[in-house]
């Protein structure tokens, strides 16, 4: 079967484990249209009968940066039409969430707030020593979104996605892995190999199996991440429009340290 191309996408298929890559270095930033992609793509793949694992992985510096503040989508602060545009983007996010095949994440340099809730909606995360993890909302004066505040306590448990959300901080790929927020942490030069070798050695396993297996490990979360995207939405919206959100996002563009007031 035919796997349709994406402009920001490089997908191929071998040995029965799909490669997509995001190509957007260095740093790719996503934005509707490549979350849009990813989700056509994995859904042409749950389509595709000799894909039977799905390796997810960026080209250049970092894994995801986070969103791009210079796009339209993510520009003024008190636009209405912001809300919207992050509706259909959650929305995008739950198809990736509805995929049946299992995805393992090569995870290099940064995966900042929804770079992160990207690399956490796969199955398994492979990162390196230099790997930096981020759910940096706090910081820009707005609350996590991408479904982070079911999918971090379900996989680092709550204290440690309390501290990770309300503090902004950023934890290394090392920390990471000790927390279970990654699964391997390996020398840079071996990432994506392992990853890769990770991909393969579940698709080597039956595959019926190994879809009903997965699909009974994640029964319901889909559906979980849409009601908790809609609800994460109703607290950004009000946020949106608050000096805080567009101070925060104003010292990110300036790169200089916020001050916030409050209101």
């Amino acid at each position: 079967m035919s796997i349709p191309a994406q402009a920001d996408l490089g997908i191929t298929l071998e040995n029965h484990v799909a490669t997509v890559e995001i190509r957007r270095p260095p740093h790719n930033f996503f934005d509707l249209d490549l979350i849009r992609q990813i989700a056509d793509t994995y859904e042409a793949l749950d389509r595709t009968p000799a894909c039977r694992a799905i390796l997810l992985c960026a080209e250049g510096k970092n894994f995801c940066a986070g969103a791009n503040f210079g796009a339209s989508d993510a520009g003024n602060a008190k636009d209405s039409s912001q809300g919207a545009l992050s509706n259909a983007l959650y929305r995008e996010a739950v198809r990736i969430f509805r995929c049946t095949k299992p995805v393992v994440a090569a995870v290099q340099g940064a995966a900042i707030g929804g770079g992160l809730g990207l690399a956490v909606s796969a199955d398994f995360r492979v990162t390196c020593p230099e790997g930096r993890f981020s759910a940096n909302f706090t910081k820009l004066g707005f609350h996590p979104g991408f479904g982070l505040t079911l999918t971090l306590p379900r996989l680092i448990g709550e204290q440690r996605a309390a501290l990770l959300c309300l503090s902004s901080r950023r934890i290394d790929g090392e920390q990471a892995a000790a927390w279970g927020l990654a699964d391997f942490c390996v020398p840079q030069a071996e990432l994506r190999a392992t990853a890769q070798a990770l991909a393969a050695e579940i698709a080597g396993c039956a595959p019926l199996a190994v879809m009903s297996t997965r699909a009974t490990l994640r029964v319901g979360l889909a559906d979980r991440i849409a009601r908790q995207t809609d609800h994460e939405l109703v607290e950004q919206n009000w946020l949106r429009t608050t000096s805080d959100w567009a101070e925060g996002i104003k010292a990110t563009a300036e790169r200089r340290e916020p001050v916030f007031t409050g209101s």
